[in-house]
């Protein structure tokens, strides 16, 4: 922050919310905007239309994965049913930011015309989907070597 000055730290921010408006007006098309305005630093959108063909937000987030991204926040904010909070910063490129919008795009388009590509993701990493019952009812909270 320091080193920003107060001139480049508000630059950062125009840019942080210019990014997530732009990934809100290419996006909106393909899933449900939660808040028809103009956003903040971050877009938040409803996989509600994705979920009546079974893709569900937690479906999405394991394929994002699989691509190389880190997922957003899925789930919050709790007002948004299937929510998925997507918040680029000041850092990221139209390039990248591009690039992520197709893969968003391209897993509307396999939640429509094939689901369970979609549901079987991560299938690229070395850790698969977890039992999550299982998860919860027998926590594993102690590293063992």
């Amino acid at each position: 922050m320091l080193r920003l000055g107060k001139e480049g730290m508000i630059k950062a921010a125009e840019i942080a919310v210019l990014n997530a408006n732009y990934c809100l007006a290419r996006l909106r098309e393909y899933y449900d905007a939660a808040f028809d305005k103009r956003c903040m630093h971050e877009c938040v959108f409803s996989a509600s239309r994705q979920a009546q063909k079974g893709v569900h937000a937690l479906d999405i987030a394991k394929y994002l994965i699989d691509k190389g991204y880190h997922p957003p926040t899925i789930y919050f904010p709790l007002i948004v049913k299937e929510a998925l909070m997507i918040e680029p910063t000041e850092t990221e490129s139209k390039e990248t930011l591009d690039e992520f919008i197709e893969i968003m795009i391209e897993i509307a388009r396999l939640a429509e015309e094939n689901p369970a590509v979609i549901k079987e993701a991560p299938v690229h990493m070395p850790v698969k989907r977890l039992d999550e019952t299982m998860a919860a009812r027998n926590p594993n909270l102690r590293w063992q070597p």
